[in-house]
C-alpha cells in the first residue's frame, strides 16, 4: 500500500537542522511536517543529589504547544504528563550517552525541546536536534572543561509495521495505525543507546525487527552525517 506521501519504505522524509536560528546555541529540526526547537544552556549548580559530588548532570525538557497538534491540546500544568515525562527521560537519557559525564564540572546542562508541529517522530526529533544544539554550546564552552565532554554524536528515527510493511520514519498517521512502533537512539561512534519497540495487539517477529534495524542504522548514518554539518566541532 503506498505511503500517503509516496515515500519507499526505507525512506525518510525530508530533514532539515537550522543551528542559532533565532538564537545562538539552538536548533530548529524538521522531520516533514514535524517541526521541534531545540535550546541548549547551562546552569551554574548541580540537582540536590549532585550537590558535593564534583560532577555535573544533563537534563532534558521536552514541552508540546497546545497548537503543535490537531485538535489542539490543553497546557500542561502545573506537572507533564506521563507521556511527556517518559520522552524527556528518553531525551536526557540519550544526550547523556554522546557524553563523558566524568569530566563534566559542577553544573547543569539543560537541553529544552518545544514541540511547534506534531506529525509524528517529535521524540526522534527532539533527540537530533537536541545534539546539534548541546554540541554547539560544548563547543562554545570547551575553555571550561578540562578534557573534550563530547564522546560522539547521538540522533535517533523511528520505524514500524504498517498494515504488515516494515517503514522508516513514521508520519502521524502511520504511527497511529501501526501494528508495530519501534525508536532507535544510535551514537556516531557505533552501536545503539536505546531501542524501544512495541507491538500493542500481539508480538512481532525477530525478522521484521532485523529489518527496523537496518532501516535505522542506514538512516541514523545519514542524520550523523547532517548533524557535522551544522556543528561547530569537527573532530568528531
Amino acid at each position: 500500500m503506498p505511503r500517503i506521501d509516496r515515500r519507499r519504505p526505507d525512506q525518510m522524509r525530508e530533514v532539515t537542522i537550522l543551528p542559532d536560528h533565532f538564537r545562538k546555541h539552538d536548533a530548529l529540526v524538521s522531520f516533514g511536517a514535524t517541526r521541534v526547537l531545540c535550546y541548549a544552556s547551562i546552569e551554574e549548580r548541580v540537582p540536590q543529589w549532585l550537590v558535593g559530588a564534583g560532577m555535573g548532570w544533563l537534563a532534558a525538557e521536552y514541552n508540546m504547544l497546545p497548537s503543535a497538534g490537531d485538535p489542539r491540546q490543553q497546557r500542561e500544568r502545573p506537572y507533564p504528563s506521563g507521556r511527556t515525562h517518559e520522552i524527556q527521560r528518553l531525551v536526557g537519557r540519550s544526550l547523556r550517552a554522546a557524553l563523558d559525564m566524568s569530566v563534566l564540572p559542577p553544573m547543569t546542562l539543560h537541553v529544552d525541546c518545544d514541540v511547534i508541529v506534531a506529525d509524528g517522530g517529535t521524540r526522534t526529533a527532539s533527540i537530533t536536534g537536541g545534539m546539534v544544539a548541546l554540541a554547539n554550546l560544548l563547543h562554545s564552552e570547551n575553555h571550561r572543561f578540562r578534557n573534550p565532554v563530547l564522546k560522539s554524536l547521538v540522533a535517533a528515527v523511528s520505524a514500524g509495521v504498517v498494515d504488515g510493511e516494515t517503514l522508516l520514519d513514521l508520519s502521524y498517521v502511520e504511527d497511529r495505525d501501526a501494528e508495530v512502533d519501534a525508536n532507535f537512539v544510535g551514537l556516531s561512534s557505533g552501536g545503539f543507546a536505546e531501542v524501544q519497540a512495541t507491538n500493542e495487539h500481539g508480538a512481532f517477529s525477530r525478522e521484521q525487527l532485523n529489518v527496523m534495524l537496518d532501516l535505522a542504522g542506514d538512516a541514523l548514518a545519514q542524520l550523523h552525517d547532517m548533524q557535522r554539518k551544522v556543528i561547530r566541532a569537527k573532530y568528531l
